[in-house]
């Protein structure tokens, strides 16, 4: 970060400081998913009883704020220069480059198995893959600048590149804030939940169904079950069956259940009772 921001000034190229500026956020957001990580391992306490798990949650979303905010400045001052154009060392630009395609790229490999999973791994590897896509196309325009001498190609490449890099944060943006206000899960579908409840033996209703990511990896679920008095199961078996359902078939380890008969059902148009 630190050689791309020195070569770039010197170079007068905004492509090198663009990508510096991207590295700058790579570096706080890697130590922003490290420290989630970290935090998501503490055991719960009587004051955060589902212990410290959602800051994996607030971490994706700063990744993606971050980024957001980073390229939005990146684009700002291409716009500029592509009105007022400097001289730009080209060669400089693309041997300086390439060093950080190697970085970036090494260092996203580490997180892909994990992207696909976990949304803050997710963030870091969307973080890291952009540097390296933005060190590749800093390369190409600092070689069409060498062949051509046209050094509008450098403010031109920044806000393509930087334009990809908002289209491909964006859905990052809106999972991570899904999450923070405790949406569904992506992949869960509620509707498919409530069905697969309902055909337990035992169940003959349901209402109160809450299905919400304690961190980016772990979904939690409340739901009341209405038990069927014509067709009696013990209670036991009923909370063994419908845990092991929703643990394989929709990855939800954490339900809670409340079961009730139907002359004992609480208010259903209460939002909880």
């Amino acid at each position: 970060m630190a050689g791309e921001a020195l070569w770039g000034v010197w170079a007068h190229s905004l492509s090198l400081l663009a990508d510096a500026g991207h590295n700058l956020s790579d570096v706080l957001g890697l130590a922003a998913a490290w420290l989630a990580q970290v935090l998501a391992t503490r055991p719960a306490s009587t004051r955060f009883t589902y212990g410290l798990r959602r800051s994996t949650i607030l971490s994706a979303l700063a990744n993606a704020t971050i980024l957001l905010l980073v390229t939005g400045g990146i684009i700002w001052e291409a716009a500029l220069r592509l009105f007022s154009q400097q001289p730009v060392q080209g060669e400089i630009v693309s041997w300086v480059a390439l060093v950080g395609i190697a970085v970036n790229a090494v260092t996203a490999l580490l997180f892909m198995k994990g992207a696909s999973s976990d949304l803050n791994i997710r963030g870091a590897f969307l973080h890291m893959a952009s540097d390296a896509v933005m060190a590749f196309s800093v390369v190409i325009a600092g070689l069409l600048i060498s062949f051509t001498g046209y050094t509008i190609i450098d403010p031109i490449m920044s806000l393509i590149v930087s334009v990809s890099i908002v289209v491909g944060t964006w859905s990052l943006l809106r999972n991570s804030l899904d999450l923070a206000l405790d949406a569904v899960p992506a992949g869960i579908d509620p509707n498919a939940v409530q069905t697969a409840l309902l055909s337990l033996d035992g169940v003959s209703g349901l209402h109160h169904l809450h299905i919400w990511a304690m961190s980016t990896t772990d979904t939690a679920l409340t739901v009341h079950l209405v038990c069927d008095v014509a067709h009696p199961v013990s209670a036991d078996r009923l909370i063994v069956r419908a845990s092991e359902l929703l643990r394989t078939r929709f990855d939800i380890a954490h339900p809670t259940f409340q079961l009730e008969t139907p002359s004992s059902v609480c208010d259903t148009h209460q939002p909880c009772c």
